[in-house]
């Protein structure tokens, strides 16, 4: 292993910093490059296509149809992305929707795919609390504020038969579609402009979305993931003990993260341009302990099988993946 040179991709997060400064470091391999991209799902096309890197954050759901078809990864159970989704819901106040039973019936966009990772959290959340069901709205699949002509080509594009499914018009995001009324709704990753803009069109379907994404906490235990790290088995299998130390790597690098949090309460976290952001802090120590973004397989058992249980229940998976076949058996017992 000692001869290996490492290449990962990933993003530039708090908790990836370290990685990239050097500071963290893969023990045991030879070298290691670090790569980001401005977009997200650039990072995502070059793990799926088999170009410059060997290990990398990946979308859930990319993971998934990426096994459906074969490809050879394995994950890796760091967690780089996990936001409550809630707050991802944006509609247009002239629909007509005021709480989740209106979207039956409604034209909802979706960013890239049918089923992009916050979009499988957001409908699976709505469907267990709410009754929600897919089918009974019609689909939109576009770019939020630059045009795609055609979704994602690197990625399949499953969806149930009795589900219906569109791509945005040529030219046309889903940000200016949402702000013109010509869609009634949007499952988003990223807050649209025109909301950011303060336009009077779009409003949140939960406005005061803390107490609601809090209280669901609460009561599930889940603090939705969208990314997790992969790398190529083949990869692996060469390196036995190659695994674990990419996953110790990523979760020192978090913890260097959280540290630089901890040790800033001393200072009312004066380091960060955020108004009380210590009594955040403390807000949040009090909901989740100490650690509040957790890796490992037994901190995150249950969420993890509740998106694998999301993603085929929406028809995005061929069957049923649990949580022992998508992760590397080696870290099983993280």
């Amino acid at each position: 292993m000692s001869k290996v040179h490492l290449r990962i991709g990933s993003f530039p997060y708090d908790h990836t910093k370290a990685l990239f400064d050097g500071s963290v470091t893969v023990d045991g391999v030879g070298s290691t490059t670090m790569s980001t991209a401005p977009v997200l799902t650039e990072i995502f096309e070059r793990i799926l296509s088999g170009k410059d890197v060997d290990v990398s954050e990946l979308g859930l759901t990319f993971f998934l149809r990426a096994l459906d078809q074969g490809l050879p990864l394995v994950g890796i159970p760091a967690f780089p992305v996990r936001l409550f989704r809630h707050s991802a819901v944006f509609v247009n106040t002239g629909s007509g929707i005021t709480g989740p039973a209106d979207l039956a019936g409604k034209t909802i966009g979706e960013f890239g795919v049918y089923g992009q990772d916050p979009g499988v959290w957001i409908k699976g959340i709505l469907a267990d609390e709410h009754g929600f069901r897919p089918e009974r709205s019609r689909w939109v699949v576009g770019g939020l504020e630059t045009p795609l002509p055609a979704g994602f080509e690197f990625t399949t594009h499953p969806h149930p038969d009795n589900v219906e499914v569109s791509f945005a018009p040529p030219g046309r995001t889903l940000s200016d579609m949402l702000d013109r009324g010509e869609i009634d709704a949007l499952f988003t990753s990223n807050v649209p402009q025109p909301f950011l803009d303060g336009s009077p069109n779009v409003s949140r379907l939960f406005p005061d979305y803390v107490p609601v994404e809090r209280d669901y906490y609460r009561r599930t235990g889940n603090f939705p993931m969208s990314h997790l790290v992969v790398a190529r088995k083949e990869l692996l299998d060469a390196n036995p003990g190659l695994g674990r130390a990419v996953y110790t790597a990523f979760d020192n690098a978090k913890e260097a993260g959280a540290e630089r949090y901890r040790k800033s309460r001393r200072l009312y976290q004066a380091p960060v341009m955020l108004p009380w952001a210590n009594a955040l802090m403390e807000e949040n120590d009090r909901l989740f302990g100490d650690d509040w973004w957790p890796y490992g397989v037994s901190a995150n058992l249950t969420t993890l099988d509740t998106f694998l249980r999301y993603h085929h229940e929406q028809g995005l998976s061929a069957r049923r993946w649990t949580v022992e076949e998508i992760i590397s058996p080696d870290l099983l017992d993280t």
